[in-house]
This record gives C-alpha cells, structure tokens and sequence, in this order.
C-alpha cells in the first residue's frame, strides 16, 4: 500500500469529523430552535392536550418532541358521562440528534398493559439537520397523527399482547 492513500484516508477521516461538527453545530444554533418555535406553535394553535418538550440525553445528543401531555379540553363534558373512561397519556413525536449529527425522528406510542416494545416505536427516518424545514416538520406531525388515530381506533381487529 502507497502513502499516498493513507494520506487520501487520513484526509477523508478529518472531513468527516468535521461534517459532523457542522451539522451539530446547526441543530444546536438553527435547527432545535426552529423545530421547537414551529412545534410550539403547532401547539398554541391546535389545543388537543399536547406539549412541547426539549430534551437533553446524557451529555452528547439533544432532543425536541411533541406529546400528548392531557387530554382535550374541548372534549372533557363527553368523558364526564363516562366515569370510568381512563385517558391513555403518551404518544410522543421525537426529533433527535445522533451521534453523527444527523436528527432521527421517531414516533413512541403510549404504552398499554401487554402491548408488545416491538409495537411501540415507528423510525420515520434520519435527517441532516440541514433538511429541518416548516414543511418536514409538518409532515411528520401529520404522520405522527395518522398513526396515533390508527393506534387509538386500529383498522385491523387485533388483541393487544399477542
């Protein structure tokens, strides 16, 4: 082997931490804030019960996510004629750096007594923070929502736990 490609390699290496440093360097300085105002927004406009949350992960990774924290308000005089109707908090929206500096986003649903993990989560993709924009942002909320509906009211007769 040429020292030339060790070089090549050695280069390559160097160019690579620092995509990685830009890209952290964009979620922390753009991208978190503006997927925090456009969520927080969605949330003062459309009171169905959910928040906003910021998170910060042991030391290297941060977190945005959306979750349903109540329930809705306009809605509380129909469950008041059933008493024991019990709302199932959770059900969470996450956008959240990886170690590379890329932003994963993922839906948590709520978890229920013998609900499978397997069936708890939904990978929706992985992003460069780069690609944050006002239209993503909605569109994984509009699926974050089409899944939650499906999750409350399932198309498909399913026992839960098997």
């Amino acid at each position: 082997m040429k020292i030339e490609y060790l070089e090549e390699r050695i280069n390559d290496y160097k160019a690579s931490i620092e995509s990685v440093i830009e890209k952290k360097i964009h979620w922390k300085t753009k991208a978190k804030v503006f997927l925090t105002k456009t969520l927080n927004g969605l949330v003062k406009n459309h009171d169905i019960g959910w928040r906003v949350q910021e998170l910060n992960w042991i030391g290297a990774s941060d977190a945005v996510n959306i979750t349903f924290d109540s329930f809705p308000s306009e809605l509380i005089e129909k469950i008041n004629q059933i008493p024991n109707y019990q709302f199932i908090q959770g059900g969470a929206l996450v956008f959240s750096e990886s170690y590379n500096g890329n932003v994963q986003i993922t839906i948590l649903f709520p978890l229920v007594d013998h609900s499978s993990i397997e069936d708890s989560t939904k990978e929706l993709g992985i992003y460069s923070p780069f690609e944050i924009t006002e239209k993503l942002i909605v569109e994984m909320v509009d699926e974050f929502l089409k899944e939650i509906i499906n999750w409350e009211l399932p198309s498909q007769k399913r026992k839960l736990g098997y």
